[in-house]
């Protein structure tokens, strides 16, 4: 729903003064003045529960007379750099902010609209500020207001931020898809609108508020909008699948960007992406049949975890599959939580776990701790390049190689499917050896010099170990990972 900017405006300038949560301004410009009130504001709007804070260009201060303003944020640059990038790079962790311009009783206007933040306070540069009373002051500076903060980061999360405010009962059922909802949950649909709209505030995809007013929740949103479009910000979250021509992203054949909630494009997702991953032609008993370069499996496993894993306050950023020739890479915003080698073993941790809760409900995804198992499991039986888990500054990707041979990969592509074979037999309650590594690659056992190789590779890159490292003897030899 588009924000109406002359009825917000009409509602903020009638307040009898400047908040901790609203600044008002008539032309000051000056980027770094900007980037502070982001901070103070997305803080101070955490502290006194708004979904939103504000900063206004045209309004005169104490009269909140409207009389326009000279500042164009779209024009407005650092050295080469705009303003908007500008900012984005400066403020940490992330956090939505959105200019808006527009005319308002004949003269133009500047709101700057910015969401509480939801993982630590926002900083700007190197310091993080707050609002008191209608000053903006450093939070370090204030340690009853940065204690009480905190307390509330920690008792909010994304999943329960309001996506769009005071909507009635039909707007909900036209924005939300909730049959889909009730299909998922292999539950029936209620007979009558009432029983429809308790179920979704049971699940946490709409508040209710006085009379026949809700909020939609971030959850309600991004799992189930019929357009995620109508959701603002959100819209970035989109799944976006590209697929190029040959290895590299030098030309692309397609691109598609999905519309739909997570859970409810999730299927046709899947759907389109297998339909279009590349498959070899295999040849049998004079028939020739196609034979898919990836399990469907592991696909549809890191599709989903890269849903439930991002870290949504990366702003203008959201989970992305690429299909090459050779390979398949599935990339979200944010970091893991746990140490990639630990992936298999590890209990998965998420920043959204009332998300990740509900999609394993919906049977959108695996069972709590057996996700990236089964991706190395399919991906040796398909006789993969092992996964590769690849993390950046402010994402996590994870790399599926098409088949190749063993003579083929490098030092690293052996190491790794060494390593994550060995993680794969310890949380099956076996142990590698030299003839389970063998199978892995399909190694002839008169070739176990191979696989003998390959272990010391991995040994060297202290990532395994012996299990019994007094037993000399490598024919019977077994071996751990590093941790256990």
């Amino acid at each position: 729903m588009p924000l109406d900017l002359d009825s917000l405006l009409s509602s903020l300038v009638a307040l009898p003064r400047e908040t901790e949560w609203v600044e008002f301004k008539q032309n000051d410009d000056r980027a770094e003045e900007i980037g502070e009130y982001i901070s103070a504001l997305s803080n101070a709007a955490t502290l006194h529960d708004r979904e939103a804070a504000y900063v206004v260009w045209g309004v005169e201060d104490g009269t909140h007379r409207i009389v326009g303003t000279s500042f164009r944020p779209r024009d407005a640059k650092i050295g080469n750099e705009e303003l908007e990038n500008w900012l984005n790079r400066s403020l940490h962790p992330h956090v939505d902010f959105t200019f808006h311009e527009w005319t308002c009783q004949g003269m133009p206007m500047v709101l700057l609209s910015i969401k509480p933040c939801f993982h630590g306070p926002v900083r700007f540069k190197d310091a993080d500020f707050i609002r008191v009373g209608s000053y903006k002051k450093r939070l370090k500076d204030y340690p009853e207001k940065e204690r009480t903060l905190w307390l509330k980061l920690a008792q909010g999360c994304f999943e329960e931020g309001v996506a769009m405010a005071g909507v009635t009962a039909d707007e909900v059922l036209s924005l939300l898809d909730y049959p889909k909802i009730f299909e998922l949950l292999q539950a029936s649909l209620p007979a009558n609108k009432a029983g429809i709209l308790d179920r979704m505030v049971v699940d946490r995809l709409i508040d209710r508020q006085s009379g026949d007013q809700f909020n939609i929740t971030n959850l309600g949103a991004i799992l189930f909008a019929k357009d995620l479009k109508a959701f603002g910000r959100l819209a970035r979250k989109a799944v976006r699948v590209v697929q190029y021509k040959g290895d590299s992203r030098i030309e692309t054949l397609r691109e598609r960007e999905g519309a739909r909630g997570y859970a409810a494009g999730f299927e046709g997702l899947i759907r389109f992406i297998l339909e279009i991953l590349p498959v070899n032609e295999a040849i049998g008993q004079a028939l020739r049949r196609e034979v898919k370069l990836y399990p469907d499996l592991a696909v549809r496993e890191l599709v989903a975890n890269a849903l439930i894993h991002q870290d949504f306050s990366l702003s203008g950023t959201g989970p992305m599959v690429e299909i090459f020739s050779d390979r398949m890479e599935v990339s979200n915003p944010g970091q893991p939580l746990i140490d990639p080698l630990r992936f298999i073993d590890h209990s998965p941790r998420s920043r959204n776990e009332v998300l990740a809760d509900l999609m394993r409900r919906l049977r959108i995804c695996e069972e709590r701790g057996s996700g990236f198992d089964k991706v190395v499991f399919h991906s040796e039986l398909f006789q993969l390049p092992a996964p590769d888990i690849r993390v950046d500054e402010t994402h996590t990707r994870v790399v599926l190689f098409a088949g190749r041979p063993l003579a083929q990969m490098d030092r690293a592509d052996r190491v790794r499917a060494c390593y994550q074979h060995c993680c794969l037999m310890w949380v099956s309650n076996k142990v590698m050896t030299n003839t389970s590594l063998r199978n892995r690659f399909k190694i002839a056992e008169e070739d176990y010099s191979v696989a003998s190789r390959i272990i010391r590779e991995a040994i060297e890159a202290k990532l395994v170990k012996p299990e019994d490292p007094e037993n000399k003897s490598r024919k019977h030899a077994k071996y751990v990972p590093f941790w256990a």
